[in-house]
């Protein structure tokens, strides 16, 4: 266990979309269980299966694998979260794995490349309900299950800076995204009498191995460091917003992109 400034002993997080080893919820839930944390991650494998990018080849049991097994302070479970009951289905079992859930990291995501002439309704509902939806779902399913008696109550979101510059070839996916950014402040008025603070990351372009060749080379010309960010990057900020550091901080929105100039594009 850790103790000290940082620390996460004696809580217990919920870190979804942790599909592959590659992706930024495999990276934070590293660094929350190497904080102290008890940790029940999250997945869906076949909404990777379906992308360019594909499967994680190890599967789910690899994955918890990596992260060193399931055991006490860490559990694994999957769900759709295009299933209206999947988000309170999730904070249950974290529930009912460590007693309690202290800490929520919503960082899963539907992806869909429709541009405005290809978007369809089905497109749109799905990626809504994924998207914003379950998270509004898993902010309630965890006001519900919180102990207010237990420091440190910390909701944390994930936009793709879509309040910064326009993404007009990914419809569905911005508009979702966008969303969750646009619903931080409401989230955060609604809990902060709870002791839960509410807060969004964008992460900026983080390589996680779905970007073709071009687009890296196109999108490194527009980061001052000369590399796009890490899931480990990512990872250190979740670090700090799950721990009592943050606890003066709600309803914001932290852009955390490497000086990324979209201009330069």
């Amino acid at each position: 266990m850790v103790s000290g400034v940082g620390s996460l002993e004696g809580r217990v997080a919920v870190v979804t979309g942790v599909s592959r080893r590659a992706g930024i919820g495999f990276a934070v839930a590293e660094e929350l269980l190497a904080a102290g944390a008890s940790v029940l991650v999250h997945s869906w494998s076949p909404h990777d299966a379906g992308q360019p990018w594909g499967a994680d080849p190890v599967g789910d049991a690899g994955i918890v694998e990596a992260l060193g097994g399931e055991s006490r302070r860490l559990q694994h479970v999957a769900a759709d979260f295009a299933d209206a009951q999947a988000p309170g289905q999730v904070i249950a079992r974290a529930v009912e794995a460590f007693g309690a859930v202290d800490v929520v990291v919503a960082n899963h995501a539907r992806s869909s490349t429709q541009t405005l002439a290809e978007v369809t309704a089905a497109e749109l509902d799905l990626t809504w309900a994924v998207n914003a939806r379950a998270s509004v779902l898993l902010a309630q399913a965890f006001a519900t299950a919180h102990d207010d008696a237990r420091p440190g109550g910390r909701l944390i979101l994930f936009t793709s800076g879509q309040h910064l510059a326009p993404m007009s070839q990914e419809v569905p996916y911005a508009v979702s995204k966008g969303a969750i950014q646009q619903m931080t402040l409401t989230l955060a008025d609604a809990l902060i009498d709870r002791g839960i603070t509410v807060n969004t990351v964008n992460p900026g372009p983080v390589d996680t191995g779905w970007a073709t060749p071009e687009l890296t080379e196109r999108v490194g010309r527009a980061l001052p460091a000369g590399r796009w960010g890490r899931p480990d990057d990512v990872a250190r900020l979740i670090r700090w917003l799950a721990s009592d550091d943050s606890q003066w901080i709600t309803g914001q929105t932290l852009n955390t992109e490497g000086g990324f100039r979209r201009w330069v594009m």
